[in-house]
């Protein structure tokens, strides 16, 4: 069992930053492949970017290469996810979600915290 904690959430104009933090505790963090999803207004949820066990490999979605970087520190149990260059259509829920697998398949995700909220306004 993993539990998840995100936070590092909130409101900034565009073209501004913000990191996400997301901390695990339970079984050891490094057998986890974890991940970003988001979920904005009425739409689903979707992935955001994923980082491998040792956090040598690396996945993002098209609308946020080159401004999103996913990274972790196994030492600290701990996963960000630095967002630079936000737009206002990156508004949305933010949520870490672990799995034991190398997949961007949200249903293949076990473990899921309660999201952060992240606004950028024009």
């Amino acid at each position: 069992q993993v539990q998840l904690v995100e936070s590092g959430g909130g409101l900034v104009q565009a073209g501004g930053s913000l990191r996400l933090s997301c901390a695990a505790s339970g079984r050891t963090f490094s057998s986890y492949v974890m991940a970003w999803f988001r979920q904005a207004p009425g739409e689903e949820r979707a992935f955001v970017a994923s980082i491998g066990w040792s956090g040598g490999s690396t996945a993002y979605a098209n609308s946020v290469k080159g401004r999103f970087t996913i990274s972790r520190d196994n030492a600290k149990n701990t996963v960000y996810l630095q967002m630079n260059s936000l737009k206002p259509e990156d508004t949305a829920v933010y949520y870490c979600a672990a799995t034991t697998t190398w997949t961007i398949v949200q249903a293949m995700y076990n473990y899921w915290g309660q999201g952060t909220q992240v606004t950028v306004s024009s």
